[in-house]
């Protein structure tokens, strides 16, 4: 991919990955630009498609998947999230620095890749408080907010890991 060298956000969900975004996005607007990634789930209250993420359905993911149009994707809570490479090329076309926020598992998968970008790990002072964070939302249900809690830890750890 050509243009400036692009920055992965990455840590659980909750941990503080988007209000770092928006703050850096609206400090520095025309040096950074968004990367805008695909899922499978249902919008939440006040998201924009096409802003907050691209709301797809699984066949017309699995068919960019398959067709090679994807840097990374991963399946969490049976929906699927990516990112494309059209997303990231839209950016770098602004000779923006294209900014990507992604879990642990698309971490992996970008070493795998050329992007070389640079990597920051977004952490949360505790489970405990990022616990109280998700609670706050009121977008989970008991059930899916375990199971983000589960793989938080299992980001963390992972996060600790030489070379992620």
């Amino acid at each position: 991919m050509q243009g400036p060298r692009p920055v992965v956000l990455s840590g659980p969900s909750g941990a503080g990955k988007s209000t770092l975004l928006k703050k850096l996005l609206k400090d520095y607007e025309n040096v950074f630009g968004f990367s805008v990634s695909h899922t499978t789930r249902q919008p939440r209250p006040g998201e924009v498609n096409g802003k907050d993420y691209h709301f797809v359905t699984r066949e017309e993911m699995q068919k960019e998947i398959d067709a090679g149009e994807f840097i990374e994707h991963a399946e969490f809570s049976g929906n699927m999230y990516g990112t494309s490479k059209g997303a990231v090329q839209a950016v770098q076309a602004q000779s923006q620095i294209c900014v990507l926020d992604i879990d642990i598992q698309g971490v992996k998968n970008i070493k795998r890749t050329d992007l070389n970008p640079i990597y920051i790990s977004v952490q949360p002072p505790s489970i405990d408080i990022l616990e109280k964070r998700l609670r706050d939302r009121k977008t989970e249900t008991e059930d899916s907010l375990l199971k983000r809690l589960t793989a938080a830890r299992v980001d963390l750890e992972l996060s600790k890991s030489r070379g992620l």
